[in-house]
């Protein structure tokens, strides 16, 4: 008797199918459209690569989460190696704290001055919604890291929003 399987998606169709979540997670961890979109491809390209493991793996979306998370990462510690500044990118000046759902994007400016591996916990937990013991798996570190690099990048945007150190 055989047992039926379900089917493993192609590589093409997988990466139709994640590309809209893929895009909108490297335009959180990146800041804008354009590094977005080479974030994601990146992505795939070294998904592709390792498709037989993606494609077995647990959780196929977790293992291309934590590929995109440290092409990030990696991304930002070349920069700082080869520091580069581009004109327009410097923060608008600061305004009150959001008070609603609707000012949200107000906090944006304030996330995209995180250094970079503050943002991407911050971006997996809040926007991604994933625990600290997924946040260390997608990152490669401890729980303890992810709650001290948490509690660092929340105190910075407070003080970013409120001028508070608290």
């Amino acid at each position: 008797m055989t047992i039926a399987h379900a089917a493993v998606p192609t590589f093409e169709e997988y990466a139709a199918a994640i590309w809209p979540s893929l895009y909108r997670r490297a335009y959180l961890l990146s800041g804008n459209h354009a590094d977005a979109e080479d974030l994601a491809q990146q992505t795939l390209i070294k998904a592709h690569g390792a498709w037989s493991k993606v494609s077995r793996a647990e959780s196929s979306d977790a293992y291309v989460r934590r590929i995109l998370t440290n092409t990030f990462l990696s991304a930002k510690r070349a920069e700082r190696r080869r520091p580069e500044r581009l004109l327009g990118e410097d923060p608008p000046e600061l305004g009150p704290p959001p008070e609603g759902p609707e000012e949200r994007m107000a906090l944006w400016p304030h996330v995209r001055a995180l250094p970079p591996r503050q943002r991407a916990v911050i971006v997996l937990r809040y926007y991604e919604q994933l625990n600290e013991a997924e946040i260390a798996d997608a990152l490669g570190c401890s729980r303890g890291t992810v709650k001290s690099t948490a509690h660092h990048a929340l105190a910075k945007l407070r003080n970013a929003v409120d001028g508070s150190e608290d």
